[in-house]
């Protein structure tokens, strides 16, 4: 959806990158469209992820990616978005600026969207209802099963190719389950679970257990890639859609947006700053090991002790989707068009700058095993 701009097109050569290249993706609703114009930047400067991971949204669009011939992606996620689009069956011109963004929220809640969520008319019978397990959620994700199964290639993102991995919440653990096709075939049931976010929709039945949206627990899944075993020099895009970072708010309104952002950006801050001191310990570890003599370095308890160390390095680049004017709480459910094609070039023109830059390519604290990029940070620091 973004425009080609030519003039700042760079093709990356893969030979030179760090590592194998992530695209991780945050649930966040209408806010992913985002992650397609981050896509669309890395597709055109030919930098195909090796893995991709997603919860929620993330996880829907993860799979259009996964799901599709390389040739065929950036047109499976322009359908998909296309689809999402909520087109209001009229609009009035009237004093108030944001009452047609108003309009599309309620036509979205009263309505859904076609080809993603319906109402489910019995939610509303009471809620001592029996709904059963599986429907037992304000709207009906049907549609967005035939969706998925219309644009994403199942038989093609189970062959092994690009790595897929979706997160969702166990619903009796309240554990985070993620579902890696390294593992074991994903269909639709795991992309429907990763985003069956309650109570709007209902719990998703894989192998007779119930799972929920992942971003319930855990909606920035870079841990996967932290947690990996083997671990491998890495090159992680972290696309989020929650601001970490905001002002006070001094009215209910923003009272609704700032809690939104701060649950679910997933105190990712926090979270990588204990990933960098764990990775450090480990440099530290495989330094101290290097340093012994030989009969205490082959001394059995002594490599016991070396294995806790590690070799890799990860440069995690932070990709943060934008605040739009007279944005609010209810910004997730934002398919107006003016929404979904204003985030996807933020998405498109964010990512395309990094890639100008390449900051993962230099000289970096050998010590260091995840190196944070943040563009943000950055952009901040030249304005200074």
């Amino acid at each position: 959806m973004a425009e080609v701009n030519d003039t700042t097109r760079k093709i990356i050569d893969r030979s030179k990158l760090p590592g194998q290249v992530v695209l991780v993706l945050q649930g966040g609703g209408a806010l992913g469209s985002y992650q397609a114009g981050v896509y669309q930047a890395l597709h055109e400067a030919g930098l195909e992820p090796d893995w991709v991971i997603g919860t929620s949204i993330g996880a829907i669009n993860a799979a259009l990616i996964a799901g599709s011939p390389v040739q065929e992606r950036m047109a499976r996620l322009t359908e998909f978005w296309k689809r999402m689009h909520r087109k209001p069956g009229w609009t009035w011109r009237t004093a108030f600026p944001d009452f047609n963004d108003r309009l599309s929220y309620w036509t979205t809640v009263t309505h859904g969207i076609p080809g993603f969520f319906r109402p489910n008319a019995l939610a509303h019978a009471g809620d001592g209802y029996p709904l059963g397990a599986e429907q037992a959620g304000y709207y009906s994700t049907t549609p967005l099963r035939e969706t998925l199964q219309e644009l994403v290639d199942f038989d093609l993102l189970n062959k092994g190719g690009l790595r897929l991995t979706v997160g969702a919440a166990h619903v009796r653990s309240s554990r985070m389950h993620y579902f890696d096709s390294r593992d074991g075939a994903i269909d639709v049931r795991h992309i429907l679970a990763s985003g069956a976010l309650p109570p709007a929709f209902p719990a998703v039945r894989i192998d007779g257990e119930l799972y929920w949206d992942g971003g319930i627990l855990s909606n920035t899944p870079t841990e996967v890639v932290f947690d990996d075993n083997p671990r491998r020099d890495s090159l992680i895009f972290a696309v989020h859609l929650w601001n970490p970072v905001g002002a006070e708010p001094v009215t209910m309104a923003e009272v609704f947006n700032r809690h939104k952002d701060v649950q679910y950006s997933s105190r990712i801050a926090s979270h990588i700053a204990r990933q960098q001191q764990t990775h450090r310990l480990r440099h530290i570890i495989n330094e101290l090991a290097a340093r012994l003599p030989d009969h205490l370095r082959n001394d059995p308890a002594v490599r016991e002790l070396a294995s806790y160390g590690c070799q890799t390095r990860m440069h995690v680049v932070r990709l943060l989707a934008p605040q739009l004017d007279r944005e609010s709480h209810t910004k997730d459910i934002d398919f107006s068009e003016r929404g979904i094609t204003t985030r996807w070039s933020a998405g498109y023109q964010h990512t395309q700058a990094v890639l100008q830059r390449m900051p993962w390519d230099g000289q970096f604290d050998p010590l260091a095993g995840v190196v944070l990029h943040d563009p943000e940070v950055a952009t901040a620091a030249a304005a200074e």
